[in-house]
Formats: C-alpha cells, structure tokens, sequence
C-alpha cells in the first residue's frame, strides 16, 4: 500500500460457524505432548519365532507376569509364555504350549486371572490353559478345558470385562458362541448361548464397559451392536461409505470406532452414536496402504490409539464427547513394520515413570518384540494423579451366574498408587458394635466412664496399628522397587554369563544390601517411637 494513501484493503468476513476455519483453534491438552519410548536392545525380547500366519489378528497377548505369542509350530499350532522380566535372546529350544492340531489364531489371558489363558484354532477347538508360576522346563500339552462347538475353524476369543468364567468365541461358521467355564467337565460341548444373526464371517468382537454391549463386524462390512445374553440384534449400520473391518466401544462416551476402507480404498475411520448406526458422525481417510488397522482405546485418558498391520507408526489421538470428536495428537514413528501387537493392562504399567501405555511390537523381519511406552513428559518425580484415574482392576463384578441371570455391574476400580487398595470393594458385612445393646439401664456413672475410657484407648491403638502396617506396607514397596533393576526382579534373572554381567550382578547386590540397611534403621527407630506412644496410652488409661 502506497505511504500516506488513506486506502484500506478490505477485511475479510469472519468465518460462519458452519464453514471450517483456516487456522484450527488451539486446544489445550495434557496429552498434547505424549511420545513413544521404544526399550533398549536389552529390555526387548529377541530370537523369538513369530508366525507367518497372515490371519488379521494380534497374535501376541500381555498381562503383568506374562508375555504370550503365536509360534511356528511342526504338526499344529503352539504359542510361547515367556515371563515378563526374561528379556534377551531367547533359547531355541524354549518350551511351547502346544496341542491344538491347527494353527492357533487367537490368544487372550484371563483379566481376573493371570494364569489362566484362551486359545483358538483352525481345528474348530477352543481350549484354557492352567501357566504354572514356575517356568516351563519342556513343552506344555495339558489343557485345563476343551470347548468343543464350532463346526469351522475359530478365529476370535474373547473374555468379558465384568463377570468371571464367561468366554465368548467368533468362528468361521458365522456364529458366536458364548461359554460358562464355571463346570467341572474338562470337555464343554455345548455353549449356553449361541448368537447365529451374522451372515458371513466376523472380523472383531468388542464389549462395552460393563459387559451389557457387543458389537461385532462382519465380512459383509455391516458393523451390529447385540444384547450378548439374548443375542437379539440391537443395532445394524447399512452405510455403505465406509466398509468396517474392527471395531471398538469408545468406554462410556455412547459411540463405536470402527477401522476399514472407503469406497476409493483408502484405510479409514469412522464414529458412530451407539444408538444411531444410520451414518457415522465423522470420517476420517489416513492413507492408500492396504494393512488392517488395529485401534485401541484408553478409557481412563480418552485417547485412542491406532497400529496399522505393516506399518512402522502408530498414531495416537484424544477422543473428546463434542465436535471434532477426533483431536489428532502425534505419531510414534519406526522404520521396523510390526506383524501384530500386543498391550499391557493398565494395572502393569510403570507410574514412576509415567508411563499411560505400554505396547509390544512383533517384529517378523527381525524376530523381535520391541516394547513401547507412551509416556507424558513430567518432571516431578511423584505419583501423578491427574493422569492415573481410578482403573479397572484384576477383581470380577460378577460370577458367571448372576450376569447370564440379567445383572450388569461396572468393573471394580483400583488406584495405580503404590500400596492402594480396592476403591469399589464389594460390600462388606457390618462390623460389630463396641458396646453391647443389652447391657442395663441402670449402669453406674464410673463403669460408664470406664467403659469410654477403654473404647477411647481401644480406638487409639488401632489407628497406631492401622499406621504401623501402611508404613509396613509403603517400605515392602520401596523394598520391591529396590530390587527392580532395568524393568526385572535381579533375584528371578537368569544367572550371568559373562564377567561384565557378574560385576554388574555384584553392584547390584551392594546397593540393595546398603538400602536394607537403611531401610532397617528405619523401621527400628519407627518402632521405638510406637513402643513409647503405646506406653504412654497404657499409663493415659492406668490413671483413669
């Protein structure tokens, strides 16, 4: 513009609220900075012989003990159990579980219990398999319980989210079956419910959060939401713009999350209103590659988490209830492609660290399963309670028999503090009166004071005893993470086999020794100190 013109340029019209801004507005988030953190070349596991099966599924399942991964197997199929802390180059000759007669095509762990495990197959079987806690020494053959049903290969487990002993099964038959393995029979023939609405072969099973939903895909690309116990169809999406290929319940946000391909073959997401499977409230178009996407979803942070099979990336975003539903965040990128994935439960996770997600990564093309942790950068040292809400824990809701009787319960919540308890306990019976109702009227002035007095002395010792076994408790815990060392227990580690493992072994011992010791002048001046309160309390109580 000319200097001393008395000219404007014109100012542009401020967008309408149905046109969409050139500039996005900023939007603050806690999780706005979270990054992946592969482990060390130590800390992964190495050697190990991940199938070539080319079933789109995880292939890997992790609980806090266990890491478990379909296998190559000579005769049928097999997975392996390694423990969590034997980390390194795997024996060639580990020990399988094997006894399926065709390829295992799904692995699931037991959420209420850790060594307990499902496995399918391609011969038509399901079996549950009792881990010992010891480690295996030769391969593992017994099953616990065999579920004999489906009349064609079975390629989903899964176990539902509130009741316990309830398993539920997808196979190539077009149904879904549903199992009490609350029976004494080793072999189970007959499920107590089978769902046979599906007119071709499901791809994905997901529950909602207390286990009163399902909502399954299908080879027809139809996404249904079910009453799991009656098996009657509650919803069904005809749309016909994006074909669903997994879905996933978003918690208790009331909407589905479903991966797939357009209808120009790009790899897509779609949400929808759990009530409303008419059209989807938003799409999203990622890229031309052909791998499944895997989603996977945070309930406790609301974000959602996306593993393309093939790809080396994982992106992650924050779900949120109003518009735009899907806040991309970042992408956690690697050049090595994963095979199939696994996570960690939330109630195994590292808070010291903070630590919101931990995947595991088979990596075929280098026989490696690679750990990441997602993590939000703090630099406080403490327990963030922001980022660690009350989760679902390892206690079921409900027996077997009370959900297929129509109850439904939330899942039993526990802190991620170190040394919390249960925060959503089952109901405990009432505790018995100190004083007794019975006792008569005309009770005289001293015993009555006599009596409060001892209830007064009574009430105070117990809070002297409930203070001595929390600070039991809060030092077992630091004794615990003393003897952690790089993510594994150094008295459960493979002995050393080289002279720079044993120098490290013997640095380690040193400093546990001298944090024991500390640790029991610690305790030794705490317990002089309970020694003099409860002498005073005594001689409090002696002079009344």
């Amino acid at each position: 513009m000319v200097a001393g013109s008395t000219r404007h340029l014109p100012i542009p019209d401020a967008p309408r609220p149905n046109q969409m801004s050139w500039h996005p507005q900023y939007r603050s988030s806690k999780f706005r900075h979270v990054f992946g953190k592969p482990a060390s070349k130590e800390n992964c596991y190495d050697s190990v012989p991940i199938t070539h099966s080319v079933h789109d599924n995880h292939f890997c399942a992790v609980n806090p003990h266990f890491i478990a991964v379909v296998t190559e197997c000579a005769g049928g199929g097999a997975f392996l159990v390694i423990p969590l802390h034997q980390t390194g180059k795997l024996d060639p000759h580990y020990p399988k579980v094997c006894g399926h007669r065709g390829n295992v095509l799904d692995i699931k762990w037991n959420p209420f219990d850790d060594f307990e495990i499902a496995s399918c197959s391609e011969d038509t079987t399901i079996k549950i398999w009792n881990i010992p806690k010891q480690l295996l020494t030769r391969n593992l053959t017994a099953y616990s319980k065999e579920l004999v049903g489906h009349s064609r290969r079975v390629g989903l487990v899964e176990w539902h989210p509130t009741a316990t002993s309830i398993l539920f099964s997808a196979g190539y038959d077009y149904k879904v079956m549903v199992w009490n393995l609350e029976t004494k029979e080793s072999v189970i023939m007959s499920p107590v419910r089978t769902i046979d609405c599906h007119q071709d072969v499901i791809l994905a099973m997901s529950f909602n959060t207390n286990g009163s939903l399902l909502a399954t895909t299908c080879k027809d690309r139809k996404i249904r939401v079910l009453d799991p116990r009656a098996g009657t169809v509650l919803q069904e999406a005809s749309y016909k713009g994006h074909r669903a290929n997994k879905v996933l319940f978003l918690g208790n946000l009331k909407k589905l999350l479903s991966t797939g391909t357009s209808r120009w073959n790009n790899r897509q997401m779609a949400l929808w209103d759990q009530d409303d499977l008419s059209v989807p409230l938003t799409e999203e178009d990622l890229d031309g590659s052909s791998g499944v996407l895997f989603p996977f979803y945070d309930v406790d942070t609301n974000m959602l988490y996306v593993v393309g099979k093939g790809d080396g990336n994982i992106r992650y975003y924050e779900v949120s209830p109003e518009k735009p539903h899907l806040n991309y965040l970042t992408e956690y990128r690697s050049n090595h492609p994963q095979k199939g994935i696994g996570v960690m439960p939330k109630r195994g996770l590292d808070v010291s660290t903070c630590e919101i997600f931990r995947f595991y990564k088979l990596i075929t093309t280098k026989s490696l399963i690679e750990p990441i942790s997602m993590i939000v950068p703090r630099r406080s040292e403490s327990y963030q309670e922001d980022i660690y809400p009350p989760t679902a824990g390892a206690l079921p809701s409900l027996t077997a028999r009370e959900w297929l009787s129509g109850l439904d319960k939330e899942p039993v919540l526990v802190s991620l503090r170190p040394g919390s308890e249960l925060l959503s306990p089952r109901p405990q019976p009432p505790e018995r009166p100190l004083s007794d109702p019975t006792a008569p009227a005309s009770s005289h002035l001293w015993g009555q004071t006599e009596q409060l007095v001892a209830e007064d002395c009574r009430r105070r010792l117990s809070l002297l005893e409930d203070k001595a076994p929390r600070w039991t408790a809060e030092h077992r815990l630091e004794e615990k993470k003393a003897w952690l060392t790089n993510g594994f227990d150094i008295f459960e580690c493979p002995p050393p086999k080289t002279e720079n493992e044993l120098l490290q072994m013997f640095y380690r011992q040193q400093e546990e020794i001298r944090r024991l010791r500390e640790l029991l002048t610690q305790r030794e001046v705490q317990a002089k100190q309970l020694e003099l309160e409860i002498k005073n309390l005594r001689m409090s109580s002696e002079w009344f």
